[in-house]
């Protein structure tokens, strides 16, 4: 059971992501209400796989505390949250070795696979703020997609093996593997979490 501690100063903030989190199965969630408070729960813990660190609270003095997380505790992964940085900030903190950024405009469930992500081993940088400002449209992002790549790309969305979607979508997997290297391609990404991400970053199911 992944143990993650979610830091924060805003209580209905913290506790309200905190409950949710508590609903998944899976998840353990303590908190804390400044960054001290944090790294004083963690000395005190064998094992948190995750710290989530918001932005603004107390003790963080930008993204020094992130440091100071990180050089604490450097087995555990650390993530920033946020509401209010920037591009540059959350370029920076992935700069420092933050394993994630996580915006607090995500939806819950967006929010969700971002710490699955992280947990995974992978690091979670949600595509608009990896984008330039003068990024294109997002739906131009899959136009190169076929009809049965974006068929398969939404199965990838909610979890399917591809023996699950070749079922579904009454093909050979064989078919499904070629349809899931070739989306891949055509997206950037290096694997099907990422496409699946990408796709639900930019709300196209």
């Amino acid at each position: 059971m992944p143990n993650i501690l979610l830091a924060d100063d805003h209580d209905l903030v913290r506790d309200t992501i905190a409950a949710y989190l508590e609903t998944i199965d899976g998840f353990k969630v303590l908190t804390a209400p400044n960054l001290d408070v944090a790294l004083e729960t963690m000395g005190g813990l064998d094992a948190i796989d995750l710290l989530i660190l918001d932005y603004n609270m107390p003790g963080m003095n930008g993204l020094d505390g992130l440091d100071r997380a990180r050089k604490g505790h450097p087995a555990t992964k650390v993530a920033l949250m946020s509401g209010v940085a920037n591009r540059e900030v959350a370029n920076a903190a992935m700069a420092r070795g933050a394993d994630g950024f996580i915006p607090k405009s995500l939806t819950a469930a967006s929010m969700v696979n971002a710490i699955k992500f992280v947990l995974s081993g992978e690091r979670y940088f949600p595509f608009d703020f990896a984008a330039p400002e003068t990024s294109i449209a997002p739906d131009s992002t899959f136009a190169d997609l076929s009809e049965r790549e974006m068929q398969t790309l939404e199965q990838l969305c909610i979890g399917l093996s591809n023996k699950e979607i070749a079922r579904n979508l009454g093909i050979q997997e064989v078919t499904v593997k070629l349809h899931v290297k070739n989306l891949l391609a055509k997206l950037g990404v290096s694997n099907r979490t990422q496409a699946a991400l990408l796709a639900k970053e930019r709300h196209l199911f």
